[in-house]
């Protein structure tokens, strides 16, 4: 930030603090978008070589086999034609994808990139986090009423459901995170796990880190928690009757939160930025420096997770689903928080150095 604010240094007020303030969320935007874009490509890849087949081989781009299949996609979606249904709400039914991809782009105003940098970085990021991700469903709510249609909203409806139970999974385990670091600020969050992997809070908190990334797999309705997707039962779910660029945005939301449920799990969990090799005297100070390379590379290594899952579990019936959101995920939570409690009175762990 200071490199800009010096490079916008001879630009009027108060168009040199907006400057300051609008490269970086550009950058970060376009990024974010291109991630996703080649996020589409490795998953095809990689669940290509998972199932004994080639993946997208076509559409080449610099000698990269497949790499051109994203650009071709998304050409593709922005010239087929956007189709209103005759009896929807055509404002909400246009305003719905908006509603679903905002909050996904907005929550990384908090996450801190690398030491010392995040476009936002305020003291309550765990709040405003919590705030977004429970603002996505409205999303997926208003696209299923505004269609018109009884299968977009009966597969509204069950993702909706479905991410309310795992959205209170997913703040007990975060309620978990708060305790350890005792802070709502996410660089310092990062900050109270340095000393090598050991002390990053997978070790001690590790019931709600699995309950964590299992409740971002659920919150994105990624397989196997795919419910709103039923071909069988209720056609494509919600988004059924849309279709071009509007559609475009609801793949677009769903692949941006995988980046950012990964991404938060880095940070709340593993350390975020920091290094693997952080606290070992005898390695390279290179290598034990943080960075965002080492964010990237966890980020890189949960999307795997995600379509590990994909390609390894068979999807779940809703009856389960909602099963182990109630009744094995929220407890677990509530009673690892309670053994919390005795670490931190018997000064044990996070808490040794209190």
């Amino acid at each position: 930030m200071s490199t800009l604010a010096t490079l916008f240094a001879d630009v009027p007020e108060p168009f040199g603090t907006i400057l300051v303030s609008l490269v970086p969320i550009v950058i970060l935007t376009v990024v974010l978008i291109i991630s996703v874009a080649l996020l589409t490509l490795a998953e095809r890849k990689v669940l290509g070589l998972m199932q004994a087949r080639v993946g997208p081989n076509r559409v080449n781009l610099f000698g990269v086999s497949g790499l051109g299949q994203p650009f071709a996609d998304v050409i593709k979606l922005l010239i087929k034609e956007v189709v209103l249904p005759a009896r929807s709400n055509r404002f909400l039914f246009i305003v719905a994808p908006l509603l679903a991809l905002i909050p996904a782009l907005a929550a990384w105003a908090v996450v801190p990139l690398w030491p010392g940098f995040a476009i936002s970085n305020i003291n309550a990021g765990l709040l405003y986090l919590l705030a977004l991700s429970s603002a996505g469903v409205y999303g997926i709510i208003i696209a299923g009423w505004a269609t018109n249609s009884k299968y977009a909203f009966l597969g509204a409806m069950r993702s909706a459901a479905q991410m309310v139970a795992y959205e209170i999974a997913m703040g007990f385990a975060l309620v978990g995170v708060l305790m350890a670091s005792r802070s709502l600020n996410l660089g310092d969050i990062i900050h109270a796990q340095q000393g090598g992997p050991l002390t990053w809070f997978w070790f001690w908190l590790f019931p709600l880190c699995v309950v964590y990334f299992i409740s971002g797999v659920a919150e994105t309705n990624r397989a196997p928690f795919d419910v709103a997707e039923g071909e069988s039962e209720i056609v494509a779910g919600f988004h059924v009757e849309y279709s071009g660029v509007a559609f475009a945005l609801f793949f677009l939301a769903e692949y941006a939160n995988m980046i950012l449920i990964s991404a938060l799990t880095a940070v709340f969990f593993f350390g975020g930025w920091l290094s693997p090799f952080d606290g070992y005297p005898w390695v390279p100070g290179w290598l034990a420096a943080p960075g965002l390379h080492w964010f990237a590379v966890k980020i890189a290594v949960f999307l795997f997770c995600f379509i590990w899952f994909r390609a390894t579990f068979p999807r779940y019936r809703y009856d389960q689903i909602m099963r182990l959101g109630w009744k094995v995920l929220i407890p677990i939570t509530l009673v690892w928080i309670a053994v919390e409690m005795v670490m931190a009175i018997y000064k044990i762990g996070p808490w040794a150095a209190i």
